[in-house]
């Protein structure tokens, strides 16, 4: 899907805005300084993936019953989705 020029800034913000958020979150800090404590120095890369779908093909899946859906799921997404308590029925 090739994007236009305002789609691209949004996401490029979006992207900024989500690092913002990490850089000042207590948890990562604590987290940071307990690594610190335990006598590690972090070097730490985050690989963020942001997909876009256009809504006219979320609406057509949206309009398939669950048991037409199909999820191909890594456990990798298994583990992410339990970690969020994201449960799958």
């Amino acid at each position: 899907m090739e994007l236009d020029v305002k789609t691209k800034q949004i996401v490029r913000e979006l992207g900024e805005a989500m690092n913002r958020a990490i850089e000042k979150s207590s948890a990562v800090a604590d987290a940071i300084r307990r690594l610190r404590e335990a006598g590690y120095e972090l070097q730490l890369t985050i690989k963020m993936e942001i997909g876009l779908r256009e809504l006219e093909e979320i609406e057509t899946q949206e309009q398939q019953t669950p048991e037409e859906l199909n999820l191909d799921l890594t456990d990798e997404d298994l583990r992410t989705l339990r970690r969020m308590k994201i449960k799958l029925e």
